[in-house]
């Protein structure tokens, strides 16, 4: 796993992110979901470093990456700043331009990076979401039901911080483990790292503060960007488990048309956790997506 990375970190835009590198080619930037950290990369991660120079990130308040202290406007863990970090992560190795394949938070960070930053993006791969603007418009019961971290974690401190602190283990299967495909898709090695990671001093509150301005100012910047006409205009292809709940709620592929210029994507037969549960077809689409960069 990640044998061919070394591991590092940068201190970026107030922050110390940790990373890991490897490979060689096109720059390749991946970013992981919650409750987990980079490691969610690590099936496919080798196999990636054959064509790219490959950087897999932990976003602030996740993994080994700092998690300061927020704001009440939670501007701290907007997606606005999440995204600066890791334009000048890649900048600082040398990269103003390069691809992105993010799952779950970390695409939500990227769609607002390619938003902010439209000139660092050449193309972008999205794993099992809609726009967050679209998915908090459009909840109803089977999403909430689904998704109930997304209403207990935006609670006000200490309430949430507290519970998961009390039980981490308990707390990430029961977010992880509670998805259509179980506990399969996951090793013993990557659990371990994701429960690692959660009991360490502050992971709690980055996380709820994540989903905290997922909820108020990430919203603001997203209306603003539609109000403006502001769209994704690298090349974006998305993809969501069909067995899992985005899909069935959400028209996936429509919702991304509406703030995206040139977009396409399907379903692919897994559940959330896409680079883990299906990784050998997530390296036959990304093969097919991000040919035109390796010419």
């Amino acid at each position: 796993m990640f044998s061919r990375y070394k591991e590092a970190s940068l201190f970026v835009n107030g922050v110390h992110i940790k990373y890991r590198i490897g490979g060689q080619g096109p720059a390749l930037l991946l970013l992981h979901g919650h409750p987990q950290t980079h490691f969610i990369w690590h099936k496919v991660a080798d196999q990636l470093a054959d064509n790219y120079t490959v950087i897999a990130a932990d976003l602030r308040g996740y993994g080994d990456s700092d998690k300061p202290e927020s704001d009440p406007e939670h501007f701290t863990y907007s997606k606005r700043m999440m995204a600066k970090d890791m334009v000048e992560l890649m900048q600082q190795l040398g990269f103003n331009q390069f691809s992105i394949i993010a799952h779950d938070r970390g695409a939500r960070v990227a769609h607002r990076l390619a938003l902010d930053h439209a000139q660092s993006v050449e193309r972008m791969m999205l794993l099992d979401i809609a726009p967050t603007l679209s998915m908090y418009q459009q909840t109803n019961q089977q999403f909430a039901r689904a998704y109930w971290h997304w209403f207990f974690l935006i609670r006000p401190y200490p309430l949430p911080e507290s519970l998961i602190e009390s039980n981490p283990d308990q707390y990430l299967k029961s977010v992880i483990g509670a998805r259509s495909s179980g506990m399969g898709p996951f090793t013993q090695e990557a659990v371990n790292e994701y429960a690692r990671c959660l009991k360490l001093e502050g992971a709690a509150r980055g996380i709820c503060e994540d989903y905290r301005a997922a909820a108020t100012i990430d919203l603001e910047h997203d209306q603003e960007d539609i109000d403006r006409g502001n769209t994704v205009k690298c090349p974006l292809r998305v993809f969501w488990g069909e067995t899992g709940t985005v899909g069935k709620v959400f028209d996936v592929l429509a919702e991304w048309k509406l703030v995206a210029d040139d977009v396409d994507g399907h379903s692919l037969p897994s559940g959330h956790y896409i680079p883990e549960d299906v990784p050998h077809l997530l390296m036959d689409e990304v093969n097919d997506f991000f040919e035109g960069a390796l010419a």
